[in-house]
């Protein structure tokens, strides 16, 4: 069985799901990372590119690059028309300039948009230390588990499965991002894995009490000073309610831009021309009712063998066989 089905295993092995497409050029140059849990200095992101296709990924529609510190929990996103190299690099520079940390190193999955020359050019720096610059193993999210959370409960969650394509568009899922980067970061609590202790089967998970991201931040010596006063004073005058019904008005309006795009009527496919080939089969037992039509219905021909002798051919449903006939009183000898 496992002979018959490996070519057709070796089709699927290749199939490629989702919108990532791997390039094998830089991936000599990219090492992978495999410490992602024994991360302890700030500075360190996960970043991953989620796409706002809806139902059909044909075309240009937006994405949204996540990014979360390893060790703070911090989360930045910003939000890019397709998958261009460059859109990517100018994300990752206001990525950059909103962290109130240094940036050490970023880690990536396999994807074209992430593996080539201009973010490597974007790692290394002239004038000072070059970023980390890692990716995660083929086909294994689990090596990016913080940020593979985020998607979820930062994007997807939030904005949705709609196809978002617009410029409107755009300018509103970075004007929800903004307001989502303040209550998610300054007044959200999460808790951070600790250790992981296997017990036989069992896997016993350790947390951290839960703090908010600003509040590891704040217990870093390597932030930013001028960027933590920033926030501080940011969270002293923002009201959490107040900044969770303009989310709720920016989701709306994201929302409204989707439905628009979607209420534009679709061409009628028109119907393929049937081939006069389109039903036919070679069996006698399942004729169609046009050919069955074209057949005799005589069911009982009488034929003529010799000088007074008849056959009779007796149709299905005919009780009695050949003593039928012959009761019946049919001259003649009975062929079959």
């Amino acid at each position: 069985m496992d002979r018959r089905l490996q070519p057709r295993k070796r089709t699927l092995k290749r199939r490629l799901y989702g919108t990532t497409r791997p390039d094998t050029l830089w991936k000599h140059q990219i090492p992978i990372k495999t410490d992602h849990r024994d991360v302890h200095q700030p500075g360190y992101l996960e970043i991953d590119l989620v796409s706002h296709s809806g139902a059909s990924a044909s075309g240009e529609f937006l994405h949204t690059l996540d990014s979360v510190n390893i060790q703070t929990c911090w989360v930045e996103r910003q939000a890019v028309r397709g998958k261009g190299r460059h859109g990517v690099v100018q994300a990752m520079i206001t990525i950059e300039q909103q962290l109130p940390v240094p940036l050490r190193g970023i880690d990536s999955d396999n994807g074209s948009e992430f593996i080539n020359e201009h973010l490597w050019a974007f790692c290394q720096r002239p004038a000072g230390q070059a970023l980390q610059f890692t990716r995660s193993r083929p086909y294994k999210k689990e090596d990016n588990a913080h940020v593979e959370q985020k998607n979820w409960t930062h994007v997807r969650k939030l904005v949705g499965g709609d196809r978002d394509d617009s410029t409107e568009a755009l300018q509103a899922l970075n004007a929800l991002y903004a307001e989502l980067r303040l209550f998610q970061n300054l007044f959200q609590p999460s808790m951070n894995l600790l250790t992981n202790v296997r017990k036989g089967s069992r896997l016993i998970r350790r947390y951290d009490r839960p703090q908010t991201p600003f509040a590891r931040v704040c217990a870093c010596p390597e932030a930013d000073p001028e960027k933590v006063a920033a926030l501080r004073r940011v969270r002293a005058q923002t009201d959490p309610f107040a900044l969770s019904q303009r989310i709720d008005r920016h989701r709306d309006r994201l929302y409204h831009l989707a439905g628009q795009a979607g209420l534009e009527p679709r061409a009628v496919p028109t119907r393929p021309r049937r081939s006069p080939w389109h039903g036919w089969t070679f069996s006698r037992r399942a004729l169609r009712p046009s050919q069955a039509s074209a057949q005799p219905t005589d069911k009982n021909p009488v034929r003529t063998v010799g000088s007074g002798a008849t056959s009779t051919r007796l149709a299905k449903g005919e009780a009695g066989g050949k003593t039928a006939a012959r009761g019946a009183g049919v001259s003649g000898k009975m062929f079959r």
